[in-house]
């Protein structure tokens, strides 16, 4: 097998399924509005503003709940919380986390022209990047605080002080009957995990009932606007999957596209398991106790104007809270970058956000052992070309046998012409008397396909890790390059790999008993690689010039002991 050719094939299917992916995203099917979302969908979000329906003894469809102190003409305020890495605000009305900055990871690289760049926005209250972190209580039996009604809080501003570990912010709702709710986030200095406590007094004269809630909503995020279809396919982020996730440990990880909300709405009990919402880097999701049952559910959301929110839910068990006693409830908010240790130490399968798809066989265990050569060199870049180091190591064997083989094919050409020749247009006669001579002279013709077997997953794996892995975002490495997941800028490493194309190609002269369109084609090689190259991250270009180098060093060492052979021979 040639490999160059082989490689060639799997290369053209790469660009081929990135196309297609650019066409699925522009002209593909559509999500259908919210008033096409199923009766399961609806009941799961009968209000148009995403409230849930009393719980604890179900309401009429449709009804909401009392929303006790939702006074109009009472401002709500917003309340700034700020740690070492986390930046959030809270809304007074319904004291929900309505913005996330994440402090430690900035929009765009930072530079001498830019040095504080500002930080990307997880959590937005922006309507055309709508992401809210919501939560409350619904009662079907008396007044309860959801995610509409407003809280009183002490000052707009808290700040993680020096030295200080342990942030805490309390909210507060009273009722006129005596029940009061404090909503007590908690963070962490370092942490991108916020605790949140619902302390329920019941003050009144009656007992109280009802059920806890927490929803992520936000709408899909616009496409970016490009120049050029070709600035359009080159943008890596466009594949990654945006929309809901939720993990039990019956169903383990599931994923919800925004255009299959509407078909395929979500309604479950899971114990011990959690819903998100993820995008590329990052990843928003609540995270109930370990042992409490908790009711999955999504829906479509009519935001107004033709526009949908897209919503997921989970509601706790029921709550029942005597006259004169308190009772607590309490969850866990992740919003933060897809870090697989930190994701990991979370919850159980949260690591899974890190989203590889059906590549994450290969992909998992190149991102390890990208993560522990980083640790030794600080550069991810350096990392690359280290594993490009131990994989050719690891292969040296194999590549040696494709690159005898192909010397010992290569001594054989004027005798496989002689053989054209003889047999003309008789294709049979061709290919036996060719197998023949293989035999006779212990050449084996696959040789050369098992270095491509090992080349193709790791194409595949590495560009997935590129592409969805939040620590090589904005990663630099040396010059020119500043993010290894984005294109070359100056498109120097295509270029370089077109250089060692068509060095190994000059090395190896076009193989026996290629036809003529073969061997056109073959010569065309290098540039159809550079234009293919043009668009892919940055990390993976420098892997393959890295390992062309490599490899091109090898072929020569080969060709070198084989020639010296050969002239030792006919001495």
């Amino acid at each position: 097998m040639n490999q160059t050719r082989t490689f060639l094939l799997f290369a053209l299917l790469a660009v081929a399924y990135l196309l297609f992916m650019a066409w699925e995203k522009d002209y593909g099917p559509q999500p259908p509005p919210a008033a096409a979302t199923t009766a399961s969908a609806s009941s799961a979000a009968s209000n148009g503003d995403g409230s849930v329906p009393g719980t604890a003894t179900p309401s009429a469809a449709g009804q909401a709940p009392a929303i006790a102190n939702a006074v109009a003409g009472q401002p709500a305020q917003q309340v700034t919380i700020t740690t070492d890495v986390l930046r959030l605000t809270v809304d007074t009305r319904g004291g929900s986390i309505v913005r996330s900055e994440l402090l430690d990871y900035p929009v765009t690289p930072r530079t001498k022209k830019n040095p504080d760049p500002a930080p990307i926005r997880l959590l937005d209250d922006t309507p055309s990047h709508y992401f809210a972190a919501q939560d409350g209580l619904v009662s079907a039996s008396g007044p309860a605080p959801d995610h509409r009604a407003l809280f009183q809080a002490a000052q707009t501003r808290y700040a993680l002080a020096p030295g200080q570990d342990t942030l805490v912010v309390d909210l507060t709702w009273t009722d006129p009957s005596g029940l009061k709710v404090v909503k007590r986030y908690t963070l962490h200095r370092g942490s991108y995990v916020v605790g949140l406590d619902q302390q329920i007094d019941n003050g009144s004269g009656k007992p109280w009932s009802g059920n806890a809630y927490r929803q992520l909503q936000r709408v899909e995020p616009p496409a970016p606007h490009y120049s050029n279809f070709l600035a359009r396919i080159s943008d890596q982020s466009r594949y990654g999957f945006f929309g809901a996730a939720w993990y039990s440990p019956e169903q383990k990880f599931n994923k919800l596209a925004f255009d299959k909300f509407a078909k395929e709405p979500l309604h479950a009990t899971a114990t011990g398991g959690w819903v998100s919402m993820m995008q590329q880097y990052f990843v928003g999701a609540w995270i109930p106790p370990a042992g409490e049952a908790d009711t999955f559910s999504t829906a479509v959301v009519d935001a107004g104007g033709g526009a949908s929110r897209y919503l997921i839910r989970s509601v706790g068990p029921e709550i029942r809270v005597a006259p004169g006693q308190q009772a607590s409830t309490g969850a866990r908010l992740f919003v933060g970058p897809k870090l697989p240790e930190v994701l990991g130490a979370t919850a159980p399968g949260f690591e899974l956000t890190v989203d590889y798809g059906m590549l994450k066989i290969f992909a998992v265990p190149l991102h390890w052992v990208l993560a522990q050569l980083d640790k030794l060199t600080g550069n991810w870049g350096v990392s690359i070309i280290l594993l490009v180091l131990l994989i050719n190591l690891a292969t040296w064997k194999l590549t040696n046998a494709q690159y005898a083989s192909a010397a010992k094919m290569r001594k054989l050409k004027p005798r496989m012409d002689a053989l054209k020749e003889r047999y003309g247009d008789d294709k049979q006669k061709l290919q036996q008397a060719t197998m023949e001579l293989y035999k006779k002279e212990k050449i084996n013709p696959v040789a050369g396909c098992f270095p491509v077997l090992i080349t193709i997953p790791i194409f595949y794996g590495l560009y997935y890790v590129l592409r969805d892995s939040v620590e090589l975002r904005q990663a630099p490495f040396f010059g020119w390059i500043h993010d290894l997941s984005a294109a070359d800028p100056y498109f120097v490493l295509p270029i370089l790999y077109t250089v060692v194309m068509l060095a190994q190609q000059w090395l190896m002269p076009t193989a026996a008993g290629m036809d003529p369109t073969q061997a056109k084609m073959m010569k065309f090689m290098p540039l159809i690689f550079a234009l293919i190259f043009l668009f892919f991250p940055a990390g993976l270009c420098l892997y393959y010039v890295v390992n062309g180098l490599c490899k091109l060093g090898q072929q020569w060492l080969v060709m070198r002991r084989y020639d010296a052979l050969e002239a030792k021979a006919k001495a």
